[in-house]
């Protein structure tokens, strides 16, 4: 039996991020997973948007429709590639507008195969200053316990970090990773340069092992070998991969929570399924109604 984290749910920053869908059928499915996820009363949830903030038009309307459904706080992404001051400011007057208090900035993903778009900004720090000087925000801000895939060594890679806090971040969340200790050390290495603010954990469940496969090659998040060999056991079984995915992250938030993890940002792609699952699982709350077929329940 794996203990829980001790203390109540309102000491935890619980969260959800979804992505602007591109079409009604999609639209469709967003709806639903919000209606099934608003019960659970997060903190709040984020909208991401595409490489080169192709999708920015549709994360503003994503993060509309979703308050007007649900009247969950939501929380647009928003990125330095592509982005003007005038354009940006432009967001963020419309965000202020309708009510939006936190955001997610990054310096986003950079188009593959083509010219970057031009852009004001060229580092997310600079983009968080010009955010902090609006004013108005809870700023967050990503991290990468495992290091981000383009960063030349690990200490350049928490220095970057380090001036994103230093320009006036409040919050950090996560890349997914697997591996806990890389967190742990992460947050042991920021803490000793003067780093105060809260550090999230992204969380990933593995409900499709092939898609988080192609998504941690881009990203750099590393799939231990003992998680592979269990997933792969399982090629022709999307059901059996689903619950040992949340499984995996049941444990894995577990011991992040006990250990002093401030909150947990679940990924959901768009999906409710393993989300409801992981949060019954780490006693935060039961949902009524009938469970998806794929849901593991730790027993105790």
């Amino acid at each position: 039996m794996t203990k829980r984290p001790s203390g109540s749910r309102a000491q935890y920053d619980l969260s959800f991020e979804f992505y602007p869908p591109k079409t009604a059928k999609g639209k469709e499915s967003l709806a639903k997973t919000v209606e099934r996820l608003a019960p659970l009363s997060p903190d709040f949830v984020s909208v991401t948007f595409g490489a080169g903030g192709s999708t920015r038009e549709g994360t503003l309307q994503t993060c509309l429709s979703i308050v007007e459904q649900s009247q969950l706080t939501a929380a647009p992404h928003i990125s330095c590639v592509g982005s003007s001051k005038e354009v940006l400011q432009n967001y963020l007057e419309r965000y202020r507008a309708a009510g939006f208090d936190r955001l997610f900035v990054l310096r986003g993903d950079i188009p593959k195969d083509e010219p970057a778009p031009p852009s004001d900004f060229f580092f997310a720090n600079e983009l968080v200053e010009f955010v902090r000087e609006f004013g108005g925000f809870k700023i967050h801000v990503a991290c990468y316990p495992e290091f981000h895939p383009e960063a030349r060594d690990p200490r350049r890679d928490i220095e970057n970090f380090v001036r994103k806090v230093d320009a006036g971040a409040d919050v950090a969340v996560t890349q997914y990773f697997f591996n806990n200790a890389s967190y742990y050390r992460f947050r042991e290495d920021v803490e000793h340069l003067g780093v105060t603010i809260p550090i999230v954990v992204g969380l990933m469940p593995i409900v499709d092992f092939q898609q988080i496969a192609r998504f941690s090659e881009k990203c750099g998040a590393d799939i231990p070998l003992w998680i592979r060999k269990r997933m792969e056991a399982y090629p022709d079984d999307p059901d059996s991969q689903s619950k040992l995915g949340i499984e995996i992250a049941t444990q894995q938030a577990e011991d992040l929570l006990r250990n002093g993890a401030p909150g947990i940002h679940l990924y959901t792609l768009n999906r409710a399924e393993a989300s409801v699952c992981i949060w019954e699982n780490l006693g935060l709350g039961k949902l009524s109604g009938p469970r998806p077929a794929a849901a593991f329940k730790k027993t105790t």
